[in-house]
């Protein structure tokens, strides 16, 4: 629980193990809904506030396009397999196709709380900090990765997440401490 006015962070998570895990959900547990979640977050990046507002119907085409509601700006994101095969799974456990995906059984949209604990029960350990933000930074650093470790990546990124330069997002994903902590083991 994080106390007000304090600082605090999450950490990314392994990409290739978090998907295979979520897909598992989808496919097994009752909580097929966060696995969808879970996929959805570490494939397009977005910050759950604007993940939960996702509908049925913006996941029909190859693409969806929102303005998110943080920084008020238009995106558009293309649907890569790995969500439009969660998807598929998603449709098949649940009878409802419209409205709001992230629904509890009261039919209210799902608190970030209650996806914060669900994701700490998953995936926390003493030595990481979950939030539903770490699936956003699981996603840029997969991204970071795949084009390895490149400044361009780094700008990319900076772009999707709308950070002012590159070195915020350096910061933000946590790239910068590893540089610094490797000059102390370089020694």
């Amino acid at each position: 629980m994080s106390v007000k006015n304090s600082i605090t962070t999450s950490d990314y998570l392994n990409f290739d193990s978090t998907l295979n895990k979520a897909m598992k959900i989808i496919k097994t547990e009752k909580n097929y809904k966060l696995g969808f979640l879970i996929v959805f977050g570490i494939n397009a990046g977005l910050r759950i506030s604007d993940i939960l507002k996702l509908k049925f119907e913006d996941l029909e085409n190859d693409s969806i396009s929102l303005v998110e509601s943080k920084t008020n700006k238009k995106r558009v994101i293309r649907l890569n397999d790995n969500i439009k095969n969660a998807y598929e799974l998603l449709k098949i456990r649940t009878h409802v196709r419209t409205g709001y995906i992230f629904t509890s059984n009261q039919s209210t949209i799902i608190t970030v709380q209650y996806i914060n604990r669900k994701l700490k029960e998953i995936f926390g350990t003493k030595n990481i900090a979950v939030s539903s933000h770490s699936l956003r930074k699981t996603f840029g650093r997969q991204v970071w990765s795949n084009n390895n470790e490149t400044d361009k990546a780094l700008l990319y990124l900076s772009e999707l997440f709308n950070h002012s330069s590159p070195a915020i997002t350096k910061r933000y994903l946590g790239i910068r401490q590893e540089e610094l902590d490797d000059i102390y083991m370089n020694l």
